[in-house]
């Protein structure tokens, strides 16, 4: 098991050295939690714009916008046109996972934008949630990012395989704002 660790780990180190600072192009892509959101839909099936446009709410006008912004960063990539439903000309796009492997800096909010609209879609029964507080040393907290990193890398490379279906996750981790740790006399 050790090995197999470390291997995940030298991966996982791969592709940190792999990641560059993004493009201000890239960057305002990514600002959007919808354009987050139209990735994730485009990761594992290729989406025409109508179909976007209605897993989104939006129409397509609007839609068209934002995936044209995508396509043009590099983050989406058209494929080979089919026929639509009426027998209309229309190009399907795929994610090209681009956005994994470059650092956009702060896009918290559209992060969690993006979560919260996918995670309250989802059916009720199907959602899991667990929040906690840990205390750890510098160590501890490197140790933890590691082996989450690691997680996330082996899971990731699982894609469309039969019997398969895509969820989605979302992983966040912050410094409490209050340490009672470092409050003299509070137990």
């Amino acid at each position: 098991m050790n090995a197999e660790r470390a291997e995940n780990t030298a991966r996982t180190v791969a592709r940190a050295v792999e990641r560059r600072d993004a493009t201000d192009a890239e960057a305002k892509a990514l600002a959007s939690s919808l354009r987050i959101r139209i990735l994730r839909l485009c990761l594992d099936e290729a989406l025409s714009n109508r179909e976007i446009a209605e897993a989104t709410d939006l129409n397509p006008a609007t839609s068209l916008h934002h995936v044209r912004m995508l396509a043009d960063t590099g983050f989406l990539e058209a494929q080979e046109a089919r026929r639509g439903r009426r027998g209309a000309r229309e190009i399907p796009y795929l994610a090209t996972g681009k956005s994994w492997y470059i650092d956009v800096g702060d896009v918290t909010n559209p992060m969690i934008e993006a979560f919260t609209a996918e995670f309250t879609a989802a059916p009720y029964e199907e959602r899991t949630m667990g929040r906690m507080a840990a205390m750890l040393t510098e160590d501890e907290v490197e140790e933890f990012r590691s082996r989450i990193a690691e997680l996330f890398e082996e899971f990731k490379s699982r894609r469309s395989r039969s019997a398969t279906r895509q969820w989605g996750l979302f992983i966040a981790m912050h410094p409490s704002s209050r340490h009672e740790a470092d409050e003299p006399g509070v137990e």
